[in-house]
């Protein structure tokens, strides 16, 4: 039988023998012990999958795990440890929670000595490490920490010119200047071009004014403002008069401005500035968030953050950038900094929760077979199904955001205008995927751990109230995942004109080709382990998927904007372009997590590590099943041999799943929850509760 193919001209007895023959022939070569020919009928043993993983050196995975700065990290859980006065109780109000947060940044930068600022420009790798650390503290410390040093020293800092950082720099740095970030309106978030506070040039006496017009425009949910801030940088359109049609005033933009809001001496508010509070939040009521009005606020004229735009004496405006587009690009490109840093946090926050979650579904014994103890709830297979892939995802999203977090540091080093888009859209779609999946993750860890799971002292309602705005801040995740989708368009434009595509794209030019060819029927039917388990199959069938789904979208966007115009297609299709840029982040996870597995020098590490990114990637694969099944990428044989060894992958997981929570080497102060305890874990909660 030459042709093993299916002919759709074949009698149906015929057809029917050769789908049998598919379903036993294995085309892979035989094992070095076998004494079958290539190509013959192959006897698969029943228990031939390996039964034991070998043991985990938790030193040794924690070892690679750490990264180059876990020594920063540990100097900061051992400064909180040892002060009691700055350890956040379960219960606390707003109030308190607000003076205790600014002291523990205080105390922090004063009194340990670290200096987080100086990292931003420096190090941001090193700052990166000092954050998710703070944030396991308190993550409304770690907020606080970002809202002052990485928004705003970060903008005067990447916005502003060398006589703004000689001005600014110690008093940001030291904490005597406590700041904001204004952005955020009350009629404008996502769409920062459509922000309506206008600075407006006043040449006689050399100042900007700026005003709040309407209540639309009031700065909204700005940290820091409610309490501490007593500078803000302003995002505002700047109004040049005379110098547009006619005669009249002329619209450069959004621009930034520092913007005093407070007096330096006696914290009153300054002149023309109206603060009110927020007021209580869901989450994060550490941070201080306020609201902000401008009544013909004057600031100078070198409040201008001009490092892309600037305005002379005589009010003539200059610029590098030719347009408004660019100059406002250019401007948000030098603040994704905020993106990378919430990505990296929620895998901190991931990997808190999930370590709580599975010390307690170890330790929990509940029903059992009669007559024998009881067994731990860890070893129900529907246990396992909840927290054993999220486990496995916790993996994957450390090395991913390991990988971000080296390209950030190296775009910041280099400035080239292709390692800043690509990482401009790595994390877009890495902010937008992670804290998407962490949040849908704390609420299935409580439901996990049951009753006590709903206890404040476990943290789950704290780690789930506070995180869950990280779905929100420092740019939507609906509109971050267009921002993915837009860049994967134009990829797709490029590929077909010849051009050149950008690492992070780089794969699509072969996958595409793969997709827009016919699925092989050999391979899609191929049900071995050895197959399923090879990272080549995993990586080609995530990145099928995804070309899948940009060549289609490519089709039904060209389709539709001829009746409906770019913006109607757009939304016409706009569920299938978040899909498509879901699944190019997971293509990019997988493919960084398949390289750190492969890039372990230890043998033993590297089998556990290989175990979890199975895992990872063949329960990503069933998840999509769907769409796979319908373009016979997998045959039905296949289908079930991957659910099966998914559920496999997981139980052998769970017999390792202690040592990989033990490796990420939080110590119980930073675990904290009474039931997620290293050890003795049913004292420490009878313990609190008064016994």
């Amino acid at each position: 039988m030459d042709d093993p193919t299916p002919d759709g001209d074949s009698p149906p007895a015929l057809r029917r023998i050769r789908q049998l023959f598919l379903h036993l022939y294995h085309p892979s070569p035989p094992s070095p012990s076998s004494t079958a020919g290539e190509g013959q009928l192959v006897a698969l043993p029943c228990g031939s999958r390996e039964r034991k993983v070998a043991a985990v050196s938790v030193a040794e995975l924690a070892q690679y795990m750490r990264g180059r700065h876990r020594e920063i990290q540990d100097r900061v859980f051992e400064f909180f440890r040892s002060r009691a006065d700055l350890q956040t109780p379960v219960e606390i109000s707003t109030a308190d929670h607000r003076e205790l947060c600014m002291r523990q940044l205080t105390a922090l930068v004063r009194d340990a000595g670290i200096r987080p600022f100086r990292c931003v420009l420096e190090d941001p790798s090193l700052y990166f490490a000092i954050s998710e650390a703070v944030g396991g503290i308190d993550i409304s410390l770690g907020i606080k920490m970002g809202v002052q040093y990485s928004l705003w020293g970060g903008s005067v800092m990447n916005l502003g010119t060398k006589k703004h950082r000689d001005k600014y720099f110690d008093g940001i740095d030291n904490l005597d200047y406590p700041g904001c970030f204004a952005m955020t309106e009350l009629h404008h978030g996502s769409n920062v071009q459509g922000l309506q506070t206008t600075a407006t040039f006043d040449p006689v006496t050399d100042e900007f004014v700026i005003n709040t017009p309407n209540n639309g425009a009031i700065k909204w949910w700005i940290g820091n403002a409610a309490v501490h801030g007593k500078f803000a940088t302003v995002f505002a359109k700047l109004i040049l008069p005379l110098q547009g049609m006619g005669g009249g005033s002329a619209d450069m933009g959004v621009h930034a401005f520092i913007v005093p809001i407070r007096d330096l001496k006696t914290h009153s508010v300054l002149p023309g500035i109206e603060i009110n509070d927020c007021g209580h939040k869901i989450g994060l009521n550490g941070v201080d968030n306020g609201a902000l009005r401008f009544h013909s606020v004057r600031i100078p004229r070198d409040n201008l953050l001009n490092r892309f735009g600037d305005v002379s004496r005589d009010g003539k405006y200059t610029s590098s950038l030719p347009s408004i587009n660019k100059r406002f690009a250019a401007t948000l490109g030098e603040l994704v900094g905020g993106r990378v840093g919430l990505a990296y946090s929620s895998v901190g926050v991931l990997k808190i929760a999930v370590t709580i979650a599975v010390r307690y579904s170890l330790l929990r014994q509940q029903f059992g077979p009669p007559r024998q103890p009881e067994v731990s709830i860890l070893d129900y297979q529907s246990q396992q199904h909840k927290l054993m892939p999220m486990l496995a995802s916790a993996y994957a999203f450390h090395f991913a955001t390991l990988y971000l977090v080296d390209q950030y540091s190296e775009m910041k080093k280099s400035h080239d205008d292709e390692a800043v888009s690509d990482v401009h859209a790595l994390s877009a779609g890495l902010k937008a995927y992670i804290t998407s999946y962490t949040a849908k993750s704390l609420s299935t860890c409580r439901e996990a751990c049951g009753g006590h799971g709903y206890a404040a002292v476990n943290r789950f309602g704290t780690l789930r109230n506070d995180h869950d705005i990280f779905q929100t801040f420092e740019g939507d995740n609906t509109v971050l995942l267009q921002q993915v989708a837009i860049d994967l368009l134009k990829q797709y434009k490029e590929k077909f004109q010849g051009g050149t595509l950008t690492a992070t794209w780089s794969y699509l030019r072969e996958s595409m080709a793969s997709y827009l060819s016919q699925p092989n029927p050999l391979t899609a039917r191929w049900e071995r382990e050895d197959h399923l388990r090879d990272p080549k199959f995993q990586l080609d069938a995530f990145r099928y998927r995804t070309s899948r789904l940009l060549q289609t979208v490519a089709v039904r966007l060209q389709k539709h904007a001829k009746k409906l115009g770019g913006f109607g297609a757009w939304n016409r299709c706009l569920n299938h372009l978040l899909t498509l840029a879901e699944s190019h982040i997971e293509s990019v996870i997988l493919g960084k997590f398949i390289n750190c597995v492969q890039s372990c020098s230890d043998d033993n590490t590297r089998h556990v590590l290989k175990l979890v990114c199975d895992l990872y990637a063949l329960d990503r694969i069933w998840n999509y099943i769907g769409t796979y099944r319908n373009d016979d990428y997998v045959a039905p044989n296949k289908a079930k041999a991957i659910h099966k060894l998914t559920e496999y992958l997981s139980f052998q997981v769970r017999g390792i799943a202690r040592e990989l929570v033990d490796a990420f080497d939080f110590p119980d102060y930073v675990t904290r929850a009474p039931i997620g305890m290293s050890s003795e874990a049913y004292s420490h909660y009878t313990q609190y509760v008064g016994f």
